[in-house]
């Protein structure tokens, strides 16, 4: 139940961003949903190798490297999927911004 709570949470957040970032756009509900399930993938898989990799940097940074990575693995998603677009590097940064946003407030409630 966990799992499909967060995707459900991830999928909203998405529309959420791309409602408010003029440079994120999605197609239909399908491709909101894909974009969740790929971005919780690539946030399993890849987003814990790249922070291994990054390690100084990120210590450089006090840790502000990873919205940076976030923000990349957003924009590889968007790349990734028909329907879910991501226009920029700047579009990517606030779209993951606002994702973690509506994510953390949505497992609060």
């Amino acid at each position: 139940m966990g799992i499909l709570f967060t995707w459900i949470i991830i999928t909203i957040a998405i529309f959420v961003a791309a409602y408010l970032i003029p440079g994120i756009k999605v197609d239909s509900i399908g491709a909101a949903i894909v974009g969740a399930a790929v971005l919780g993938v690539l946030n399993a898989l890849i987003k814990p190798v790249l922070i291994i990799l990054t390690l100084p940097i990120t210590l450089l940074t006090l840790g502000l490297f990873i919205f940076v990575i976030n923000a990349l693995l957003f924009w590889l998603a968007g790349s990734i999927i028909p329907g879910f677009r991501v226009n920029s590097f700047g579009s990517a940064l606030l779209g993951s911004l606002v994702v973690t946003i509506v994510s953390y407030i949505a497992r609060a409630l």
